[in-house]
């Protein structure tokens, strides 16, 4: 995959699978030659325009003794791919990070991971010659003819983070909001402004306090999953 960034995250070998129906959160039913297995869903998210009866998914084998026997990586979407897995996107904004991938940050003399902040937990800690920055990463699935939005459900923990970004700001901190969608179909970025109202006004009072927010998509493919290129963020007149 080739473009402006160069850092991608490796797949596992995976089998296509037919997805049979979600019994909760984190776990659905597939199909996989013939027999219906039970799956891990490594997302709290929603993802109905992805995981639905009888769409195509792509899963990797569990080790033995786990509770379930595979694990859900990508979901077919109108022939493009989709990584729903919640936790890639903070793995491949470390390996960005630590390659010195993300212009927006430029040389870090110290990054570190999950830092506590107010009563949040905040996926980065920058430190430059010259600046303390928190960086919060969210995942992104879902994309309505080109416009990628988050949520795709409430979340109360996401506009809390957004609140602890807007505090920091205002004690000197630089801080970042970062959407990486995790498919090359978007063309814009907006939050969800009919799913989570509240999400959306705390992404306003954020950047009117001083925190930047950016938006990354990403190429899918069964091999990878690659930084592509950085997406507008819309935030609509209120």
């Amino acid at each position: 995959m080739s473009g402006q960034y160069k850092t991608s995250i490796p797949l596992p070998q995976m089998i296509k699978a037919i997805f049979v129906e979600r019994k909760n959160r984190f776990v659905g039913l597939v199909q996989v030659h013939g027999q219906v297995h039970p799956a891990h869903v490594p997302s709290s998210g929603r993802m109905r325009e992805l995981l639905f009866p009888g769409n195509i998914v792509y899963v990797t084998a569990m080790p033995a003794g786990k509770k379930t026997d595979f694990r859900i990586l990508l979901a077919n979407y109108n022939d493009t791919l989709v990584s729903v897995d919640s936790l890639l996107p903070n793995h491949i904004i470390h390996q960005a990070l630590l390659s010195g991938d993300l212009h927006w940050f430029g040389n870090n003399q110290e990054i570190k991971r999950e830092v506590g902040y107010g009563e949040s937990r905040i996926d980065f800690y920058l430190r430059g010659e010259k600046t303390r920055c928190l960086l919060e990463v969210k995942s992104v699935t879902l994309v309505d003819d080109g416009l990628a939005k988050f949520p795709d459900a409430p979340s109360q923990r996401g506009a809390k983070h957004l609140r602890e970004l807007a505090q920091a700001a205002q004690e000197g901190f630089r801080s970042v909001v970062l959407f990486v969608i995790q498919r090359d179909d978007a063309i814009c970025f907006s939050p969800n402004q009919a799913t989570d109202p509240f999400f959306t006004q705390e992404l306003y009072r954020a950047k009117e306090a001083g925190v930047e927010i950016y938006a990354l998509s990403c190429l899918v493919n069964e091999k990878e999953v690659a930084i592509s290129k950085e997406i507008r963020v819309t935030l609509k007149s209120k």
